[in-house]
């Protein structure tokens, strides 16, 4: 069963390009690469400037446990530390069959 992983994240909207263009060249493609990781999309709001959501489909939590620990996980939290005021908020959920 899948397991979807959510980050709600929220930056000022003279970061929102930066942004962007970290997760497109930096984070996106170290989640892809990471063993377990099925799928890995930003979504952009349309209602809130600066507003997204990275969502991601792991194969199981430990996958995800295993990620969290990785050097890919930390190199990510490097790039995005580089944002300025930026608010993160991560939830997990299960697939309901």
């Amino acid at each position: 069963m899948s397991v979807i992983r959510l980050i709600h994240v929220k930056v000022a909207p003279d970061q929102i390009a930066a942004a962007e263009k970290i997760w497109r060249e930096d984070c996106a493609p170290l989640m892809k690469q990471a063993p377990g990781c099925v799928s890995e999309q930003l979504l952009k709001c349309f209602e809130e400037a600066g507003e997204f959501i990275s969502y991601s489909e792991w194969e199981s939590e430990s996958a995800i446990e295993t990620f969290r620990t990785s050097e890919a996980h930390h190199e990510i939290q490097r790039h995005s530390r580089g944002l300025q005021g930026a608010k993160a908020v991560v939830k997990t959920y299960s697939v309901i069959p």
